[in-house]
């Protein structure tokens, strides 16, 4: 579900990434911006991506539309 969510949801190839490869390009610019609650959702994806879990529906969701 993933990797498929976040390509589909914006309807752009650029984004057939893994949840993981997702978080750490948004958590770069969350942290330029100094967008701490994004920072708090690409740390949750990643630790879910680490522990072998699936991240929160909702987390990727801001995944997928954060550069809209």
């Amino acid at each position: 579900m993933g990797s498929s969510l976040l390509g589909t949801a914006t309807g752009e190839g650029q984004l057939d990434r893994s949840p993981a490869e997702m978080a750490w390009l948004v958590l770069e610019a969350a942290n330029d911006l100094g967008d701490e609650a994004t920072v708090e959702v690409c740390r949750r994806v990643i630790d879910a991506d680490l522990r072998g879990a699936a991240a929160s529906p909702s987390d990727l969701q801001v995944l997928a539309h954060y550069f809209r």
